[in-house]
């Protein structure tokens, strides 16, 4: 072992630039004796043909092989720069190691620098120490002891890292513990206080961190050691245990089903074919263009890092909210399966090894996103280095959540990412969740990816889309120009590039047959919602954007049921005007023509947090200041947005809605600031109602019904306050069943006190868009379904298909069953 005494320590060494620092620590080696002073030029020769940058703050300049004989004894030095040295671009340097080695004497000490390399809290303090014996200490402390102690402890399965409370238990999952589960896992870990670890084979990871988890790489069918260290640590790994024998929620990957085989007659083409994996069916034809992210630019270092963490933790409160809301939007549009994904993302932001690295760097004078960047894409590349197939796929997410957070925390933009100007077939190396769920199928034909499986969450949101889609397609495919015309064969999983004449027949053929059968099942979408026995369901859209209410109109829809006024809050520093509010109000207006649009006011709080507003830390959020309370406790907000729908109002059939009233206190209270600014602006009435999401309102419905002129059942929220379960949990969405029996007598207790006081119904939830659902709300006296934009034409087909008759004796069964799973086999 490399004696390293206190002359081989340079502290608070200044240089201002790298071959300012690499001369210092070189010095220290001519000094001490280990080399001539020649070999000083050969170190910043080796830096021109080779990055000795080892990451997190260290680097370890050494000479070029040729130059050996210069080197007079083995021997390395430290100089510490507390202030950092630029290295190359973007690579910020605090220690300084300088080798001159002859041979190999040196192995050990490196293995010890990469230990502390992946401590970034180590390399903080080192970074700062004015005891030089420290940075000795952390060199040249002896691994033999330790690695002696594990191989004896081994032989007996007693680890220095378990504690004494454990259990082995089976990973009851076929994908093993990849993202879904092990975010399962954390959750249920973090209701505990007790400390978790986890141990597959010689690795341990943090219970309460997915990323820790999945660098486990503990794939499906192996045995796992939980261990918990704390006062409930019988319940705590009771808990887990249980949970992991029941597989974690895995069930949930039903939803994911690879692409069903096609009974289709294959098609025979004379091209040859670029092979992938098929990862949704159907037959795509057009060029090919190439997807590219935008280039984000952080700085690298920052002055003041009580700022630079602020910023931080604001860009992941906001990365949440789109996650929550983009989990909403596909949970809607395509079912809990596809969206749960995105619950997986937002337990990746709150990951604490994450975090606490990004943290760390920032300490070290490092800016919040060069500092978050280095942390995610550093586990992003552990966990791609795993050999399972299905947890190397979840280095994408990591990737994911990470652009998405450094978007928010980016100096810059450069280099537009690919924007659709014209319908093509999307090819890229990758897509992430975000990138394919953002995707619009009416300018992308299809998708072939050059990486990825069919169990990718490309594959998967693809499907869920409506896309054709080929994954896995190899590194080749790249090489293509944009423009070349392509087909993509999602049945075979096969591209085929340059095609001829006559393939392009053949596959225009066999397309026009799909769409064909397509245009059958939507060609009835504007048809009234009318059953069998003439009962009038009115069907519209839930929106969230001004764009979609167009898109609402032309996909049947006979109104707007929800605006989401959210979304001109969300990802800005600041609330949108009056104006900015009225211009969009007015532009659904004149997309709907005449249809109406209820607005719902202002709903933040709970799960949709606003950096810039400031609210105060809740132990309970969903239990706090939210929607209406919110409203009404910062007529800031208020007062601006009833103005612009007011004004609104002057334009076409615009309706009020509040969210969240739970007292007839706040509807009063509500509806007379709305009074009193319309009587400012001298205005015609607008229709007030409100939505039912709390038990509270339930059971009070009579009273409310006397101050409202309609209620629209939000049946997502209503459905987590009844049943106790928070709709975004990851091991208890999926029992949060707006069909459960409980949630649908609440539905029915509203529509019974709605009746009486001769006022209307709608419900504007999730099981609105559910065929099953609409046909027992339609039975339970629901008027109006309020639904996702893809839903509009299903739902009003399934209406059209049964009569009120029926619907009235299915909703009955309904009522008198006992679990969601009863209801929905009626």
């Amino acid at each position: 072992m490399i004696q390293l005494g206190i002359q081989s320590i340079q502290l608070r060494g200044q240089a201002s630039n790298k071959s300012e620092a690499i001369k210092l620590v070189a010095s220290l080696l001519v000094a001490n004796g280990n080399m001539q002073a020649a070999y000083s030029d050969s170190m910043l020769q080796r830096e021109k043909i080779a990055n000795t940058y080892l990451g997190n703050g260290i680097a370890i300049p050494h000479g070029l092989p040729k130059d050996r004989e210069l080197i007079l004894q083995t021997g390395i030095a430290v100089a510490q720069f507390p202030e950092g040295v630029e290295w190359n671009s973007g690579e910020i340097v605090y220690l300084v190691v300088g080798i001159a080695a002859r041979s190999d004497e040196h192995i050990e000490l490196l293995a010890n620098l990469t230990d502390v390399l992946d401590d970034a809290a180590t390399i903080q303090r080192l970074a700062k120490t004015t005891n030089a014996m420290d940075i000795i200490d952390c060199l040249t402390k002896s691994r033999d002891s330790n690695t002696q102690a594990n191989e004896s402890n081994a032989n007996n399965n007693v680890h220095v890292d378990d504690f004494e409370k454990s259990i082995d238990v089976e990973l009851n999952s076929d994908g093993g513990l990849h993202a879904r589960p092990a975010t399962a896992f954390v959750e249920i870990a973090k209701q505990f206080q007790s400390e978790v670890r986890v141990r597959h084979g010689s690795k341990i990871a943090n219970g309460k961190s997915l990323v820790s988890l999945l660098k486990l790489g503990a794939n499906k069918r192996v045995t796992i050691r939980i261990m918990v260290s704390g006062h409930d640590e019988d319940s705590a790994l009771k808990a887990l245990a249980d949970a992991v024998r029941l597989g974690l929620e895995d069930e949930a990957e039903s939803g994911h089903a690879l692409p069903v085989a096609s009974s289709q007659v294959m098609l025979n083409f004379s091209t040859p074919p670029v092979a992938g994996i098929a990862g949704s069916i159907g037959i795509a034809i057009g060029p090919i263009r190439h997807f590219r992210h935008e280039k984000i630019v952080v700085a690298v270092t920052a002055q003041s890092p009580d700022v630079e963490e602020t910023r931080l933790n604001h860009a992941i409160a906001s990365a949440k909210i789109q996650l929550q809301n983009l989990h909403d939007e596909v949970k809607e549009r395509s079912g809990a399966a596809h969206a749960a994904i995105f619950l997986a993302h937002i337990e990746f932001l709150s990951d604490p090894d994450l975090l606490e690295a990004a943290v760390c760097n920032i300490k070290l004078g490092h800016s919040a996103g060069w500092a978050w960047r280095d942390s995610y894409s550093k586990r992003a590349a552990e966990v791609g280095s795993l050999e399972d197939a299905l947890l190397k796929e979840r280095a994408n997410d990591i990737l994911d959540i990470g652009r998405r957070v450094l978007r928010l925390l980016a100096d810059a933009l450069e280099e537009e990412p690919t924007a659709m100007t014209e319908p093509a077939i999307l090819v890229a190396e990758d897509l992430s969740p975000s990138d394919t769920a953002k995707l619009d199928p009416k300018m992308v034909l299809g998708i072939c990816t050059a990486a990825g499986g069919p169990t990718s969450h490309t594959a998967i949101i693809a499907r869920s889309l409506d896309i054709p889609a080929i994954v896995g397609a190899g590194p080749a495919v790249l090489n293509y120009q944009d423009g070349v015309m392509g087909i993509l064969d999602g049945h075979t999983g096969n591209l085929y590039l340059n095609p001829s004449e006559g393939d392009l027949v053949i596959a225009r053929n066999a397309q026009q047959d799909q769409q064909d059968q397509r245009m059958a099942e939507n060609l009835a979408c504007y048809e009234p919602a009318m059953t069998t026995d003439g009962h009038r369901v009115e069907v519209v859209a839930n929106i969230g954007a001004a764009a979609e209410a167009e898109q609402a109109v032309n996909a049947g829809s006979e109104g707007v049921g929800l605006l989401r006024t959210e979304f001109l809050f969300l990802q800005r520093s600041e609330p949108p005007s009056e104006e900015e509010q009225y211009k969009s109000y007015c532009e659904m207006t004149k997309a709907l023509n005449g249809l109406p649009l209820i607005i719902r006011t202002l709903d933040i709080g709970g799960d949709k947090e606003v950096p810039y507003l400031s609210l105060p830390s809740e132990e309970n959020p969903f239990l706090g200041v939210r929607g209406i309370r919110l409203c009404l406790a910062r007529p800031d907000l208020f007062k601006p947005q009833l103005r612009a729908i007011y004004r609104a109002g002057m334009t076409g059939p615009v309706k009020i809605m509040f969210p969240m009233i739970a007292t007839v206190e706040e509807l009063l209270a509500a509806k007379a600031i709305a009074e009193e600014i319309r009587k400012e602006m001298n205005a015609n009435p607008i229709e007030i109602g409100i939505m039912i999401e709390v038990p509270s309102a339930v059971l009070m419905a009579p009273e409310l019904a006397r101050h409202a002129d309609f209620f629209s059942v939000g049946t997502n929220d209503l459905t987590q306050y009844v049943l106790a379960m928070d709709r975004l949990h990851p091991s208890l969405s999926r029992q949060a069943d707006a069909l459960h029996p409980a949630v649908l007598r609440m539905i029915d207790l509203t529509v019974k006190a709605a009746k009486s006081a001769g006022i209307w119904v709608g419900v504007c939830g999730g099981i609105a868009g559910d065929p099953k659902g609409a046909a027992i709300l339609t039975g339970l006296g629901v008027t109006e379904l309020s639904m996702s934009i893809p839903s509009v034409a299903a739902v009003k087909a399934k209406v059209r298909k049964m009569s009120y008759t029926e619907s009235v004796a299915l909703a009955k069964r309904a009522l008198a069953c006992s679990t969601a799973a009863e209801v929905r086999a009626l």
